[in-house]
């Protein structure tokens, strides 16, 4: 009865791996291919119909107000980006890090280029795209400014109002700009913009009342997105709306949670909030010194696009004739680079501002095991050598536990005989077949449990490295030696096309090309793990013997779309622990059946006379 269970719970284990594979693994590949051949069709059919304008604050009639999106003007023809930057006046960037431009038109930050990073591993690709203004296909821009009452007719700026900048020159590090307006009716604004040398932006608003009453305004800023971005639908990925607001604590919401919900308003909170993909974000960081009436993730629509924002507005201020009012915020818009946010965090004292980067919920092995990666690949200059090295760390640290388990299946080993008697004694009373077997382990301090753990421990290590290569841009194009450009991707090769000399791509088979995805490295991964699983005799039951047989098979196929560096991690780890056991094991007196095994599957079965 036992043994059924445990063929039962084998192949049930089985099942839920190969579920969860498909479900979490191919079915998001699938529709993450699907997604990107409509947009290529898309692009080749030429641009279609923008439905408007972008978002802009307006006056709702109560106070305080909050910022809706709103059309403004017709619907027009979405250009080319470049066509869309060059139709306004702009302030151009340059840092180390960024390119781009300031539109003068609505005072907007809506064009920022990363030029450390490209989007493949050729260093002559493009710089990756960030942020995008108005009437380009895919806008994406932070803007600033001040609302007001319904009742107040105050003339304010707004994303048609046209800035000027005061002097000349780019904005650059060390080197801020300064925009300014007047309505015309006594007051004066006034925008100063500066940047670092890495990706952060902090904006000073001004208003200078030269008028004869005072005027109460509302700061206010946002993030706006249009279009429903493409996300990769990993469920171990946030991508969406993100912030640390307050009491409120970490929110990650999805596009679909707004377009189903329209709104979630956050009340009387502190925090940061904004936007964030895979590898970049856009956030607003508040001064962290000023209360914040109320902070939002909302949608909208501007004719058939739809559009989401991230905005806050501040407590209202009373300008009196001859007083001026201010107000700053940052933006952080760029890479989210380990060092980069951790940094920021730590010198502006923001809450939880490292969770910008999804870590998991196991962020406390995630997080110091990538330091760990982070610090060998400063010395060694490659993240795969990196890699290897902290699997070897990973099994001097476990080596004690390890030590124990394998010396346990040898002593297991070496009674095999007195348990085959057992069986053979006992075969039609399994109950008591149970209890002299429990006996004989007691006995020999034998647990039979014990080489389930060298598996066990390594799975959160295992999952922990998996988001470190997943999710850390450190990771992305990072090479190891010769067809492995970038270990946060898949083995490149195929051994379906023949390792590339047949010009054709298996992945595209309808139906079974997830299937037919199978690199040099995940087969040397399945090799190691089934030499590893020979170096134990077969177990004693056909089915339970037939289900290990085919692990490696399935993992090999399964672990094929990981990441290049987790199925490297995994095949060395798979020679180091048949390394280990096999010492340990001539070290308690057990054989090594590794070779007999191997000769075992290879070799005539004998037939009977």
């Amino acid at each position: 009865m036992n043994d059924q269970k445990n063929t039962i719970l084998a192949i049930a284990l089985s099942a839920l791996v190969l579920i969860g594979w498909q479900y979490f693994i191919a079915t998001p590949q699938m529709e993450k291919q699907k997604r990107e051949q409509a947009a290529q069709q898309q692009a080749e059919q030429g641009p279609k119909p923008n439905a408007g304008q972008p978002s802009q604050p307006v006056q709702p009639g109560s106070a305080p107000p909050s910022i809706e999106q709103k059309t403004a003007g017709q619907p027009g023809q979405t250009v080319t980006r470049d066509a869309a930057i060059a139709a306004s006046q702009r302030v151009a960037i340059q840092t180390p890090n960024i390119l781009g431009s300031i539109n003068l038109k609505g005072g907007r930050i809506d064009d920022i280029k990363l030029v450390r990073f490209r989007e493949t591993v050729d260093p002559n690709s493009p710089p990756i795209v960030l942020l995008s203004p108005s009437g380009a296909p895919e806008p994406f821009y932070a803007e600033l400014g001040w609302v007001a009452d319904a009742n107040t007719k105050t003339k304010l700026p707004n994303a048609d109002t046209v800035w000027t900048q005061a002097g000349s020159g780019a904005l650059g590090v060390n080197a801020p700009v300064t925009l300014t307006w007047n309505n015309g009716e006594g007051l004066e604004f006034r925008r100063t913009i500066s940047v670092d040398d890495k990706y952060l932006f902090t904006l000073k608003d001004e208003v200078n009342n030269k008028g004869s009453g005072p005027v109460t305004l509302y700061p206010f800023a946002l993030v706006s997105r249009h279009g429903t971005p493409h996300t990769l639908g990993y469920y171990v990925l946030h991508e969406g709306p993100i912030g640390v607001l307050g009491d409120n604590g970490l929110q990650e919401k999805n596009y679909k949670d707004i377009d189903d919900k329209k709104e979630f308003p956050f009340a009387n909170t502190k925090g940061w909030l904004g936007f964030t993909d895979k590898y970049w974000a856009a956030v607003l960081i508040p001064d962290p010194n000023d209360n914040l009436l109320k902070a939002s993730f909302d949608g909208g629509t501007i004719g058939t696009t739809k559009t989401y924002q991230a905005d806050y507005v501040r407590d209202a201020q009373t300008i009196a004739p001859g007083a001026t009012g201010s107000t700053s915020t940052r933006l952080f818009a760029g890479a989210k680079e380990v060092a980069v946010v951790n940094e920021y965090e730590k010198n502006l004292q923001l809450d939880r501002f490292d969770r910008l980067i999804d870590w998991g919920w196991f962020y406390f092995i995630t997080k110091p095991l990538f330091t760990l990666i982070d610090y060998l690949y400063k010395y060694f200059g490659n993240f795969g050598v990196a890699i290897l090295v902290v699997t070897v760390i990973i099994k001097l640290i476990f080596f004690p536990l390890a030590n124990k388990s394998y010396a346990s299946m040898a002593k297991m080993k070496a009674v095999q005989p007195q348990m085959t008697k057992l069986r053979e004694i006992y075969a039609n009373d399994k109950q008591r077949q149970q209890q002299e077997l429990m006996e004989l382990y007691r006995k020999e301090k034998i647990n039979p449990l014990a080489g389930c753990l060298p598996i066990v421990i390594q799975i959160p290590v295992f999952f922990a490295l998996y988001k470190v290569l997943f999710v850390t841009i450190e990771m992305r194009h990072a090479p190891f030696f010769g067809w492995i450009h970038d270990l946060a991707a898949p083995d490149p090769t195929n051994i379906f096309n023949l390792f590339g000399l047949i010009p054709f791509d298996p992945s595209t088979v309808p139906m079974v090309g997830h299937f037919l995805v199978l690199g040099i490295w995940p087969l040397i991964m399945g090799v190691t793990m089934w030499v590893q699983m020979k170096l134990n005799p077969a177990p004693p039951d056909p089915t339970q013997a037939m289900i290990f047989n085919y692990m490696p098979i399935i993992f090999t196929f399964m672990l094929a779309s990981f990441p290049a560096g987790l199925v490297i991690y995994w095949a060395w780890n798979n020679t180091l622990s048949v390394l280990q056991q096999s010492v340990i094991m001539k070290k308690n007196g057990a054989k090594i059946e590794l070779f007999d095994n191997i000769r075992a599957v290879f070799g005539k079965k004998k037939t009977e006379p």
